[in-house]
């Protein structure tokens, strides 16, 4: 499997949730498995939601409480895939972001990107952006 292939794999579960939070309990209860995908050394840093710019995750669980805290202040939150730009072993998704927080109401319809390092079919790190031109340009690609 090609790691354009593995990414829209593992995109697909995560869109097949009802939510981050509920794709999150169902890994910690085993009912879903993203480990043949993600690499257990894999390390997330959050640069796209504004909560959470800085903040680094490591390993499986940590990508799991990622997940946790990326729902939490939302009452409704869905990345849809738009595309994937690159090949090898670096690539960019690009999504759109739809959201409501829980306590203003606000919603939100964003485009929010990800730049993707695998190493041996594995996602080893993820980095999330807010511009997916500045996604793009980190790993060096172009549209």
């Amino acid at each position: 499997m090609s790691n354009v292939e593995s990414l829209r794999a593992l995109t697909a579960q995560m869109g097949h949730a009802q939510s981050l939070q509920e794709l999150a309990d169902a890994w910690r209860r085993g009912e879903v498995d993203l480990s043949p995908l993600v690499a257990p050394e894999v390390i997330y840093e959050d640069h796209a939601m504004p909560d959470h710019v800085g903040e680094t995750y490591r390993g499986h669980e940590g990508i799991i409480r990622a997940l946790e805290s990326l729902s939490q202040p939302f009452e409704d939150l869905t990345l849809k895939l738009v595309r994937i730009v690159g090949s090898g072993d670096r690539l960019v998704s690009i999504h759109r972001l739809r959201a409501k927080a829980g306590h203003t109401g606000i919603a939100f319809d964003q485009p929010i990107a990800y730049v993707w390092t695998f190493r041996d079919g594995k996602v080893v790190h993820l980095r999330g952006f807010r511009d997916p031109g500045e996604a793009l340009e980190t790993a060096g690609l172009k549209e």
